[in-house]
């Protein structure tokens, strides 16, 4: 045979053996990892299981407080145009929450009936004053049938012998009413107790007056089983979350907060118009009931001071606050305000994101080192021992801070969002991980470079990270339009996305020697991994791989060696060494079996593998409805080198180790 014929059937044997490989299902392809668990990493931080909240959208309002009333304080004022609800190009006209703008308080009634007085108003500008035959209502509350709902509403006599009947209404002519007949000259609270009828999510709570003239104060209604004014179910799913540190106000929203609206007696605490985002600020959410939802859920608080507006004086007076003796004065306050004993909150936040033209109180980083210092300075003079979080942003700003403020910073903070939902489902993972990885590398090289930075070890914190596509009107085109119900920037949460998120978890990891601290945002509804209904609350499929890592994902990070892109591999001692779990994160499509070259420990070949996996990487779970993904637990047997995942999956295997 001629050496050009030999050559070309040579070639074309090499082009069918491997179109035979490529053709072979992925069930069948190996994939190798080496996992040395004689290397070891510094034991992952608990605190990178952390959560944001904010005074945005429906995260606290609405989310986890338990409040059913929008502008219970009526600080818009009432009128004959009912129009309560501004547009959003974020929010689809369908969306069951929209942002209030006016007034959600309809007249029952002729209009002339209501006015809004300014003169001695129970609390904020003015309070409204309804004569006999009128009333107020709002509509468009969730309630469950044969659920008990509880409230009060404070009222005052302004003519005659007025009474006042307050009605829960979930069909036509369907009500319970509490009837109060004798009002008072002076504001008294009145507690009423009524019970739905119905399933409803357009049921109203109604005012009506007989008899003279009377005043309404403030209005509150709850279900009866809320926990101190907290959702008993966004409570239950916080407990399975886990979280080891909540930060909280904020945000964009801490840069226009005053600390002091949240204190005191909660119906006279002023409503506020929201500093940074839309509708009213309640004030029903202050330090008090920060401090009380972390006790209740078992965490640790993170609170971020105002250094936009605020100054350095009011950052140390919230601190004193909030960890003072009651021989101190704002001690003796939070005393007076119902707490004796102190909060000892020991994380602090020294404002956030002040490197952006879009922050409240903005201003140029040679004069924010200065501010921050100042901040700080005074806060250690009043604590000395509490740890002090500083806002940077990778680049001129945190190089800046650090070089400038090394005394005065214990952990440098960062932010990312991705902000792209790519075709291409690894990609759309993958875009995570290089985002914690690109900062974990910046902050090395910045101790390599700065003086300032020798001798400390200052760690690295991401108090804000997550996915956040949040435009369906000029932004993503891949997200279908009601990816966006949950309230004011709300989004929800896909299968693809819980896969990026724990291959985040999988970087932090990684890198376990910096990062200390990791709080996604934000918890509830907005870009939360949890969402709710008025009615319903549950997990988001982002949710599920939190709650997984936090629960079972061991603490000593082990050497992992993994050349496969769409595989996502890390590995992890047990605290007591008596077993080795292994997270694997499967980007594709197709069922994987990888092969461990495992060094340094013996597997009995018994363990727990748990699961979140479908084969659709856009499914996602909504409230009220049964969920499509979930976290499944089998026990396995006879392990030895070789594991199988599926297509889409989220793999956390804990296998048991001989001693």
């Amino acid at each position: 045979m001629p050496d050009e014929k030999k050559i070309i059937i040579s070639l074309l044997s090499i082009v069918i053996i491997a179109s035979l490989f490529l053709s072979v299902p992925a069930a069948a392809q190996q994939n190798s990892v080496t996992i040395d668990t004689g290397k070891t990493s510094e034991p992952i931080s608990p605190y990178i299981y952390g959560q944001f909240i904010e005074h945005l959208g429906r995260c606290v309002y609405g989310g986890i407080w338990a409040e059913m009333l929008d502008d219970r304080k009526f600080y818009y004022p009432i009128t004959a145009d009912y129009k309560p609800y501004v547009k959003s190009k974020a929010i689809p006209k369908e969306a069951p929450f929209q942002v209030v703008g006016a007034s959600p308080w309809q007249i029952i009634g002729s209009a002339d009936l209501v006015a809004m007085v300014k003169e001695d108003s129970f609390v904020g500008e003015h309070t409204p004053l309804i004569q006999a035959g009128g009333g107020i209502r709002q509509l468009d509350l969730g309630m469950v049938k044969g659920k008990d709902y509880m409230g009060y509403i404070y009222l005052k006599a302004r003519k005659g012998n007025p009474s006042v009947t307050v009605s829960l209404v979930w069909g036509s002519n369907q009500q319970d009413s509490m009837k109060f007949k004798t009002i008072q000259k002076g504001y008294v609270k009145y507690p009423f107790w009524l019970t739905s009828g119905g399933d409803t999510n357009s049921g109203k709570l109604e005012i009506k007056v007989e008899n003279g003239s009377c005043f309404v104060g403030t209005v509150s209604i709850m279900p009866a089983d809320n926990i101190n004014g907290m959702r008993a179910d966004t409570i239950a799913i916080l407990k399975e979350l886990n979280a080891t540190v909540y930060r909280w106000p904020g945000g964009n929203f801490v840069s226009g907060y005053d600390w002091r609206d949240g204190i005191g007696d909660r119906d006279k605490r002023p409503p506020r118009t929201n500093p940074a985002w839309t509708g009213v600020e309640h004030n029903d959410f202050g330090i008090h009931e920060f401090i009380d939802f972390c006790r209740i859920i078992d965490t640790e608080p993170l609170v971020t001071v105002n250094t936009g507006f605020g100054d350095a004086y009011s950052a140390a007076a919230e601190l004193e606050y909030a960890n003072g003796s009651v021989e101190t004065p704002m001690g003796a306050l939070r005393k007076v305000n119902g707490s004796a004993k102190p909060f000892n909150v020991r994380l602090w936040c020294i404002g956030n994101e002040m490197y952006g033209d879009w922050q409240i109180g903005y201003i140029r980083l040679k004069d924010y080192v200065l501010k921050h210092n100042w901040v700080t300075q005074k806060m250690l003079e009043m604590d000395p021992d509490i740890v002090c979080v500083a806002c940077g942003n990778v680049g001129e700003w945190s190089e800046g801070l650090m070089k400038n403020c090394a005394d005065y910073i214990d952990i440098i903070d960062e932010h990312f969002y991705v902000t792209k939902t790519l075709p291409d489902v690894t990609a759309h993972v993958a875009q995570v991980t290089e985002n914690i990885a690109n900062i974990t590398k910046y902050h090395r090289d910045l101790r390599k470079k700065l003086d300032s930075l020798k001798g400390k070890d200052i760690k690295v914190s991401l108090t804000e990270w997550n996915y956040w596509n949040y435009d369906p009107g000029e932004g993503d085109k891949l997200l279908p339009e009601d990816a966006y119900w949950y309230g004011e920037l709300g989004r929800r949460y896909f299968m693809q996305d819980a896969l990026g998120i724990a291959a985040g978890l999988h970087e932090y990891f990684r890198n376990s020697d910096i990062m200390y601290l990791a709080a996604y945002a934000q918890t509830v509804n907005v870009i939360g991994c949890i969402k709710t209904t008025k009615t319903a609350a549950s997990f988001a499929t982002t949710g599920l791989p939190l709650a997984l890592y936090r629960n079972h994902y061991g603490t000593i990070p082990v050497d992992v060696v993994n050349n496969n892109a769409a595989l996502d591999i890390a590995a992890a001692w047990t605290q007591d060494s008596k077993a080795l779990t292994v997270g694997i994160v499967n980007t594709t499509g197709k069922q994987q079996q990888i092969t461990m070259d495992l060094k340094g420990a013996n597997l009995t070949g018994a363990g727990t593998v748990w699961v979140i996996a479908n084969s659709d990487p856009m499914v996602y779970n909504e409230p009220g409805k049964e969920p499509k993904v979930v976290i499944k637990e089998n026990k396995v047997t006879g392990v030895s080198n070789q594991l199988t995942v599926p297509g889409y999956s989220i793999n956390l295997y804990r296998l048991d180790v001989r001693n």
